[in-house]
């Protein structure tokens, strides 16, 4: 192991033992041979804060861990049927409430990126942070145009802690996959290789900005979803600037109900905006956590949502769409057989599943769900019921899913909180069966072939000369087509060439084997040692001449 790999290996457990969170350390095999270092040092005992609750140690252990930590704490906070509530509560602080660092070095940053000084770009700016993330910060300013706008700036030395964090990432994968069946079902190490392209595309910021463009451009008109306008003028790899949203925060339950908010519709909205977004755009936000969603009131009535932060996009294989949108309709309908037919097509278990078997597993864990509200449907306990059915039909995890569940999960955490009434499958079905008529309509058939006109019509000038050449050498007996006899028969011999090597080969590993047992157990003659070995020497090197 590498040793900036351990020396962060060391630090992680120094600041979990420091937050008296001994029972993580204890619980982690990687660390035994060094654990009772921090627990008997008393430079540990000195520094251990035992003043705060343990959902406070656990937030401010993830804060002092880094950007990969926190998002890992985002992730978490959404599932509050999975997590005590002082922990879930305290959790969802490191959406919006992350530590910010120094406007100053904000300023300087931005400055560096425009080649000019702050006040000729922006006619006022608040060197006080609106909001800090793991991975950046925004501040408010005005456009000598008179706009209001938020600047986006990345943390000062934040590609350097990615990339270290990510290389301990990448050998604990690599060690997990090496001692672990499991971890190698998971395709643990492929998981990484994906959450390293995703945390990667976050330090860009002129990515983002794109990823806000295409956002902004596909609910263009639509009363779901408000994406903010970006000034391109202004976005730089580590600054962007867009429109300033003004809303209620989606987790600010108090206010939206105080203003007579529409929460059913909201709820509603919100899985109709999920679907929407990975079926009918193929282009969907994947970091739908709290702090980044917001709720537009202006009418209480049809309230809208506003999204930020788009660092995180996802898309899909148009195969995986494809199975993805059949999987669920299947579900839908409780046809749980096709579910597993389509787990067998898609791949994504072994070709020799039995489908019977798996039918009946999936209605095990499906069946219970349906015709109940989200309150009572926990999509964790389904998944951990899946994971243990996974492991029986030897399913490997799809990384290129990973952004999807994770989002899926997001929409189920913010769902619960807004409108536990809420059917899930209700709302969603009739979207995935309008995709798929669509998808398969005649206009979609002519859309599809207008699209590829361009390369049939290349295909069609390209295939006379090619038959007139196919025709002349038909003519002329020049053309073969597949493997000619002569070819068959050289194949075969040397098949039965390869057949006789081995022959010979395991004839004299049986001589030598003989002679050597021979002269072990000291047998009569001792002379029959001798010719059994030079016998085995002889088909040996016979097997190796033909």
């Amino acid at each position: 192991m590498k040793l900036r790999v351990l020396a962060r290996l060391v630090q992680i457990q120094r600041v979990l033992v420091r937050h008296g969170l001994d029972e993580f350390v204890r619980e982690t095999h990687l660390y035994r041979p060094l654990r009772f270092v921090f627990l008997l040092s008393p430079w540990t005992w000195f520094e251990r804060r035992k003043g705060n609750s343990r959902a406070e140690r656990l937030r401010l252990a993830l804060e002092e861990l880094g950007p990969i930590f926190i998002k890992f704490g985002q992730a978490l906070s959404t599932r509050r049927d999975l997590l005590p509530p002082d922990i879930a509560a305290e959790l969802a602080k490191l959406q919006d409430r992350v530590p910010p660092f120094d406007g100053a070095v904000a300023k300087h940053i931005i400055e560096t990126a425009y080649g000019k000084p702050l006040d000729s770009v922006f006619a006022k700016f608040s060197t006080a942070p609106l909001a800090a993330a793991s991975i950046a910060q925004v501040h408010v300013a005005t456009l000598h145009s008179g706009e209001e706008v938020i600047v986006k700036v990345l943390r000062p030395g934040m590609r350097e802690i990615i990339q270290r964090d990510l290389t301990v990432m990448h050998e604990l994968a690599r060690l997990a996959r090496n001692n672990s069946a499991e971890a190698r079902r998971l395709r643990i190490d492929e998981i990484v290789d994906e959450y390293e392209k995703t945390i990667l595309d976050e330090l860009d910021l002129m990515r983002e900005a794109a990823n806000a463009s295409q956002l902004r451009r596909n609910f263009a008109g639509s009363d779901l979803l408000h994406v903010p306008e970006v000034y391109w003028d202004h976005c730089r790899v580590d600054v962007m600037v867009m429109e300033r949203i003004r809303g209620v925060t989606i987790s600010d339950m108090d206010t939206l109900r105080a203003v007579g908010a529409n929460i059913p519709l909201l709820a509603e909205s919100g899985v109709k905006i999920f679907f929407t977004q990975v079926f009918r755009h193929n282009f969907f936000h994947a970091d739908m956590h709290p702090g980044n969603i917001f709720v537009l009131i202006d009418n209480p009535a049809r309230p809208r949502y506003a999204a930020v932060d788009f660092g995180i996009v996802g898309t899909l294989d148009l195969r995986d769409q494809h199975y993805l949108a059949e999987n669920f309709l299947a579900v839908f309908d409780r046809n749980y057989r096709r579910v597993a037919e389509l787990h067998v097509e898609s791949g994504w278990v072994p070709p020799d599943t039995r489908v019977d078997e798996m039918e009946s597993a999936i209605r095990t864990v499906l069946e219970p769900i349906f015709n109940k509200p989200l309150k009572d449907i926990s999509f964790g306990t389904i998944l951990l019921r899946l994971f243990d059915i996974s492991r029986r039909f030897d399913m490997r995890i799809q990384p290129q899913l990973i952004l999807l569940q994770k989002t899926l999960l997001n929409i189920e955490g913010l769902g619960r909180d807004l409108h536990p009434e809420l059917d899930i499958w209700q709302t969603a079905a009739p979207i995935l069966r309008e995709w798929m008529r669509d998808r398969l309509s005649p206009r979609a058939q002519l859309r599809q072939f207008r699209d590829h006109l361009p390369a049939l019509v290349e295909v069609a000038q390209a295939l006379p000369p090619l038959m007139k050449v196919a025709v002349q050498r038909l003519q002329d007996g020049t053309l073969h087509i597949g493997a000619q006899p002569e070819d068959i028969e050289r194949l075969r011999e040397e098949i039965r060439a390869s057949e006789r090597r081995r022959s010979k080969t395991s004839i004299a590993s049986m001589l030598g084997l003989g002679g050597l047992l021979w002269l072990g157990l000291g047998l009569d003659p001792p002379w029959l040692t001798t010719v059994l070995i030079i016998a085995s020497a002889v088909f040996y090197w016979r097997s190796r001449r033909h």
